[in-house]
């Protein structure tokens, strides 16, 4: 919902942003050293070193002429400001007391020290960005971007009804009781009736809006003004942690979600139908809600308000139950998985057990109609969470006339980092990694407890709402945000009926038991469409205790994982009538397709939460705890020693794919349903030994992607995505196949390649 002068300005701002770009291109960067040793950070690095540390958005802002159009920095009559997330690295001191202190003595402000991720929250002077970064216990300095919301049919659609609904034939009765969801959106109408729970009272526990924490309120501190630290460590029981959950608290707020989009978000993947003419019951109509609110009445938040929604998560997640994070917004990071901070952030949450669910984002094609690769928007580029693209079911409960929508971002993931001669290096990560129902989805109308307010979706687009009454509303929408939902639901329905599912193994499930759909590659669809009955059908059929068993290393590569008594299912399911065939492969190590029914008999170590295997990068991430709490305080990641990564029996297909060659349908652009016929007739090479991590190396035969997809003839991606700050902004309420009402019809903004290379669908190469 922008406004004339907003599109405007977006719009400047993605031009600017393009000229930036293009010119950092020729800068000599070293991007991201980590220094070799964590002392008391006192500065040991060169000024080339310690400009790499810093976001790219962040060095054009350092010298920009003006910064007028950006949120996070500002002209002072005491010069330049920039509100910063840094990014710290410190074996001695966890609390980054000293980097706190010395960003005090540079005139700049802390206001934050957050748990899911470890860095501060941070106002500086432009000019003393770079001395900050020369410390050896910064690793990376990211400005504070804005963040935006991204966007029964569903249970006909996605299944399941076949699994909880009445008749059901799966796994009767499951329908995602005690799992906790938290949404980290623009907030939850939990007055609804959607939301109602036995005995009348709501399924939205707990309520909280993170922009009551705003700069100016937090601790009394002052607008864009220097030298104070008003972080503090929110000690479980302390006055601190008191006052800090006073302040976010909106639970029983008069207008909790003023902009609607959270709650529709939340009842697609866990409302129950309000009676009328359209059943708009969700995925998982008995799971608990927890309403994380970081997005503004016009959809609009920031990375920081993000950050510290993903903290209360993780903070309270045991204490809570919360299995499951729901995040249907976006920011416009061109960074690096590794060093971006809410991918850091999300990273952490999985390592803590939770399963984190993402929009992939509405930007899969651009004004001109032109399909768009490499569309992926942040967090969705994080290799740990689930992706998830938009499925357009075309209004009938049949799967097999559904098709990908335009609008749905394509992979590969395309932030990265320069190196010293100003190359840039994307990350090329698969994604997505499924899709869900997507378009024409109606979910709970949002309004003040009265009635007498409506919601901005509302006001906006009056044609959208499908019913009224006073928390019976109802309203038709379509987008990623309202895909990832769908994916949530079923996960809470999987931890109901296996609550020893792991996050990463959840994930691998559900793109095992994927249905492909004809005529889209990996890039558009993953691993297909989601497939309830077929997610509930092989996580029972999985021992309970693998969870337990990762987290005390009693489990072993190739070890077993199927419960007493259970066999492999037989990869298909039935839904609406129709036999579902299971996909039965999955992308894992960020580039590597591997099927085979070993994947789900058999132990991989990808399926520790804590394991994160990307290319030739495999880390492990411990959680930190409050002194004699179970509240997490903190994380640290290291490599991992060698071992093998995959068991043998498990087929890599990846070398089947060739290379990737648009024209030819190969490598990346290979079909979907041609790579499940592959892991269906066993045709992948069948691995002896397993994949192993030896002496730093991956041994394996992944999709080389490092230099860039080849996407016809010889024609190179290799610079990435420019995005600006709003770029991300163009979300909207999305239409018949990704038509945005904003100023009357207009598609998104459009991801620009840094060549001003946009890849068309009709395998030609325009020029935007």
């Amino acid at each position: 919902m922008r406004t004339h002068d907003q599109q405007r300005f977006f719009r400047n701002l993605m031009q600017a942003a393009r000229r930036s770009f293009l010119a950092l291109a020729a800068v000599t960067l070293v991007l991201g050293s980590v220094p070799a040793s964590a002392d008391n950070g006192v500065g040991n690095t060169t000024t080339v070193q310690a400009t790499a540390k810093l976001a790219p958005d962040l060095q054009q802002a350092l010298t920009a002429a003006s910064v007028a159009n950006l949120a996070w920095a500002k002209d002072t009559a005491s010069g330049r400001m920039v509100k910063v997330l840094v990014i710290g690295f410190s074996t001695v001191d966890p609390d980054l007391t000293g980097l706190r202190s010395a960003i005090v003595s540079a005139g700049g402000s802390v206001y934050y020290k957050f748990i899911s991720v470890n860095a501060v929250y941070a106002l500086l002077p432009a000019s003393r960005v770079v001395t900050i970064a020369q410390r050896s216990d910064v690793e990376s300095i990211s400005p504070n971007r804005l963040t935006v919301r991204t966007r029964s049919l569903v249970q006909s659609v996605s299944g399941s009804y076949e699994s909880n609904g009445a008749g059901a034939v799966v796994t009767p009765g499951v329908d995602g009781t005690g799992v906790g969801i938290a949404f980290l959106d623009s907030g939850i109408m939990a007055t609804h009736k959607a939301f109602l729970g036995a005995g009348g009272a709501s399924r939205v526990k707990r309520s909280v809006d993170m922009m009551n924490d705003s700069d100016v309120a937090l601790h009394g501190a002052k607008e864009w003004v220097g030298g104070f630290d008003y972080s503090k460590q929110l000690v479980p029981g302390s006055a601190g942690r008191a006052t800090f959950e006073s302040t976010i608290n909106s639970t029983g707020a008069s207008f909790e979600d003023p902009l609607g989009h959270g709650t529709v978000v939340a009842s697609i993947a866990a409302g129950g139908d309000v009676y009328g003419a359209i059943d708009s019951t969700g995925v998982a109509p008995g799971a608990s809600l927890y309403d994380v609110r970081v997005l503004d009445d016009q959809g609009l938040g920031n990375v920081a308000d993000a950050l510290e929604g993903i903290d209360w998560v993780i903070f309270h997640g045991r204490e809570y139950g919360i299995r499951v994070l729901n995040v249907s917004l976006a920011a416009d990071s061109t960074e690096s998985y590794m060093t971006d901070p809410l991918c850091r952030a999300v990273r952490n949450a999985v390592a803590a057990g939770i399963t984190v669910v993402v929009a992939a984002g509405n930007y899969g094609q651009d004004a001109q109609g032109n399909e768009v690769y490499g569309s992926i928007s942040a967090p969705g580029n994080e290799p740990s969470v689930i992706t998830v693209g938009s499925d357009n079911p075309h209004d009938t409960i049949t799967r097999a006339d559904d098709s990908v929508n335009f609008f749905s971002s394509r992979g590969p993931t395309r932030g990265g980092y320069l190196d010293a001669q100003g190359h840039f290096h994307p990350d090329n990560v698969l994604k997505p990694d499924l899709i869900a129902p997507g378009n024409h989805i109606v979910g709970a109308l949002s309004t003040d407890v009265t009635g007498t307010l409506s919601s901005e979706l509302a006001i906006e687009f009056p044609q959208l709402v499908q019913q009224t009454g006073l928390d019976t509303g109802l309203i038709q929408v379509s987008g990623t945000s309202f895909s990832a939902p769908v994916v949530s639901g079923t996960v809470a329905l999987m931890l109901q009926a296996n609550p020893g599912l792991t996050p990463p193994l959840i994930k691998a499930i559900l793109q095992y038991t994927a249905e492909a759909l004809p005529g889209y590659n990996l890039l558009e669809q993953g691993a297909g469409l989601v497939n309830v009955p077929g997610a509930l059908t092989m996580a029972s059929a999985i021992s309970p205790l693998v969870g337990l068993r990762a987290a005390t290393n009693t489990i072993r590569v190739g070890d077993s994982i199927l419960g007493f008594g259970k066999s492999m299912p037989a990869p298909y399911s039935t839904i609406e009538g129709r036999q579902v065939k299971w996909s039965q492969f999955v992308t894992m190590g960020g580039q590597q397709v591997l099927g085979g029914s070993a994947l789900m008999t058999r132990y991989q170590l990808a399926y520790n939460p804590t394991i994160q295997w990307v290319g030739n990068r495999v880390t492990d991430t411990d959680a930190d705890f409050f002194p004699g709490t179970f509240y997490i305080s903190g994380f640290e990641e290291a490599p991992v020693k060698p071992q093998a990564l995959v068991s043998p029996g498990v087929q890599t297909l990846s070398k089947l794919l060739g290379p990737s060659v648009l024209a030819a349908g190969k490598g990346v652009f290979t079909p979907t349903i041609v790579i499940a016929g592959y892991a269906d007739q066993g045709q992948g090479k069948v691995l002896t030994q397993g994949i192993v991590l030896s002496e730093g190396i991956v041994l394996s035969e992944g999709i080389v992607l490092s230099e860039g997809i080849i996407l016809s003839e010889g024609i190179i991606l290799s610079e990435g995505i420019i995005l600006s700050e709003g770029v991300v902004l163009s979300e909207g309420v999305v239409l018949s196949e990704g038509v945005v009402l904003s100023e009357g019809v207009v598609l998104s903004e459009g991801v620009v390649l840094s060549e001003g290379v946009i890849l068309s669908e009709n395998a030609g190469l325009g020029e935007p």
